[in-house]
């Protein structure tokens, strides 16, 4: 008797705390004020969510000069520059900061070392909204790597005070890499008190790993521009399962699915649950997937209180 096909679904996957506390907050803010919010640039990575913001009144703008004067507006949860701070106060605007406070804190990190007279060295990818916002907080010229090569290219003004700072949606395996090569170039190098790379981040790569091994193929839930999706794609292919990354269940090509007999199911973190959930039932309907079963993992208590503009009163 043949076994059935088997859909594993990931824990922990979708939401994190920082994506929870920032879509709350623009959903709050638009209960409590009524529209139209200003968000700038997206709230978090996922076309879905933004769409349902935009039904009920959010707008979606893609700098500051797209807010009227003295209107309320979002940072996103991926932080910005203290020049957008700055430009905010100028034209009166209500800022409400929805940056991740994982985020806040590699922004503290990088003011820290700064001031400590470092030569910072910024593990990323330079056009993510997150290194954007993290670059106004260090001197012009800091470099962005990504890369060994990138590392072996680095020229510093002392070897001896150098520093890192980590982009939080990475790939563990790829920034372990970097920051060993970092330690071979530069045997004094600072790190963070703590690892950048976000507990959210870490759990959905972790659990990946245990369970790719299982999967003839894994399938991950998240936009094109989810920097954390499109590194648990990678996850899974460093891991020896074919992986695709979808928006939806209407992405989901039939040709993958020959004789693929367990599909690994898991999302990024600004992916909602209910896009897994109708790639679920897709599977289940159109591809014959009869048995689901939710892989053990980490249970994930992590709570973010939201912004205090949307709290009082």
């Amino acid at each position: 008797m043949s076994r059935p096909k088997t859909i594993l679904i990931l824990k922990p996957r979708g939401f994190c705390a920082g994506v929870v506390r920032a879509v709350d907050a623009v959903e709050s803010a638009l209960r409590k004020f009524g529209p139209p919010i200003y968000v700038l640039k997206e709230i978090v990575h996922n076309r879905t969510v933004i769409s349902s913001l935009e039904e009920r009144g959010a707008i979606f703008v893609p700098d500051l000069q797209r807010v009227p004067p003295g209107a309320r507006v979002f940072f996103s949860a991926h932080g910005v520059a203290p020049q957008m701070w700055t430009e905010a106060r100028a034209r009166g605007l209500q800022v409400i900061d929805a940056t991740c406070p994982l985020v806040n804190k590699v922004h503290n990190e990088a003011q820290e070392y700064t001031r400590q007279g470092y030569s910072l060295v910024i593990i990323g990818h330079r056009h993510h909204d997150e290194i954007v916002g993290l670059l106004g907080e260090v001197p012009a010229g800091t470099p962005v790597v990504e890369t060994l090569d990138q590392v072996d290219e680095l020229e510093v003004e002392d070897p001896a005070r150098v520093a890192y700072l980590t982009q939080t949606t990475l790939s563990l395996d790829e920034t372990s890499a970097i920051i060993q090569r970092l330690r071979e170039r530069f045997p004094l190098v600072k790190a963070p008190k703590a690892q950048d790379i976000c507990y959210a981040t870490q759990n959905r790569q972790t659990a990946l790993k245990r369970i790719a091994p299982r999967a003839d193929l894994v399938l991950v839930v998240g936009s094109e521009n989810s920097s954390n999706s499109l590194r648990l794609v990678e996850v899974a292919a460093n891991a020896g399962a074919p992986a695709y990354r979808i928006d939806d269940a209407d992405a989901i090509v039939p040709a993958w699915l020959d004789g693929v007999g367990t599909v690994g199911l898991t999302a990024g973190a600004s992916a909602p649950e209910s896009l897994v959930q109708e790639v679920v039932a897709a599977l289940a309907a159109r591809f014959g997937f009869e048995h689901i079963e939710e892989a053990e993992g980490i249970d994930e208590h992590v709570r973010f209180i939201l912004p205090e503009a949307v709290l009082a009163g």
